[in-house]
C-alpha cells in the first residue's frame, strides 16, 4: 500500500465526488498550488491508488433501465476453464461488476441490459454455450437502494 498524507486522503476524497473538478479548484480546496496536485495526481495514478477516472452514466437514460445479479456455480475449477469463463465475462459490454467469489457459487455478475429479451439471449451466450456452467440463478432488480464504487476513505 502506497503512503498517503492528509493531503492525499483529501484529494481522493474530491476527486472520487467529482472527477471532473479542474486541478486548479482541487488546488484551492486543499491548499496547494495546481502543480503540486497535478504531481500528486500522478504519483497516486502511478502508484496505482487512483485505477481509472470516468465519468457515471445513468444506464436507464441510455437504454438499459434493467439490471440483474446473476450466480453462476461452475461445473469444474480446472484452471483453463475458469479463466475462459472470466474472458467471456470481461468481453460482455453488458457486463458491469463480475466477481469470483467462494461459497456455494463461483462467480456473482452484475448485468445492465435493455430487457429480458436481451438477458435471455446473454445468458445462452455465457451460461447455456459454456461446457463450464453447472447452474446459474438470476435475481432482477426492483429498487437500486444504493450503487457506488466508492471507497471509503477513513
Amino acid at each position: 500500500m502506497t503512503d498517503l498524507d492528509a493531503l492525499d486522503i483529501r484529494l481522493l476524497e474530491l476527486i472520487q465526488l467529482d472527477s471532473a473538478l479542474p486541478q486548479s479548484e482541487l488546488g484551492n480546496r486543499i491548499h496547494l498550488s495546481t502543480a503540486a496536485v497535478n504531481r500528486r495526481l500522478k504519483r497516486l495514478v502511478d502508484n496505482g491508488v487512483v485505477r481509472k477516472v470516468a465519468a457515471v452514466l445513468e444506464p436507464a437514460a441510455l437504454g438499459h433501465p434493467l439490471t440483474i445479479v446473476t450466480q453462476v456455480e461452475t461445473q469444474s475449477e480446472q484452471i483453463e476453464l475458469l479463466d475462459a469463463m472470466k474472458r467471456s465475462f470481461r468481453a460482455c459490454p453488458q457486463v458491469q461488476q463480475c466477481y469470483y467469489v467462494t461459497g456455494e457459487w463461483d462467480f456473482i455478475l452484475i448485468f445492465v441490459v435493455r430487457d429480458m429479451a436481451q438477458y435471455t439471449a446473454l445468458s445462452r451466450a455465457l451460461f447455456f454455450e459454456s461446457n463450464n456452467v453447472k447452474r446459474f440463478r438470476t435475481l432482477v432488480t426492483m429498487d437500486h437502494v444504493k450503487v457506488s464504487l466508492d471507497v471509503p476513505l477513513d
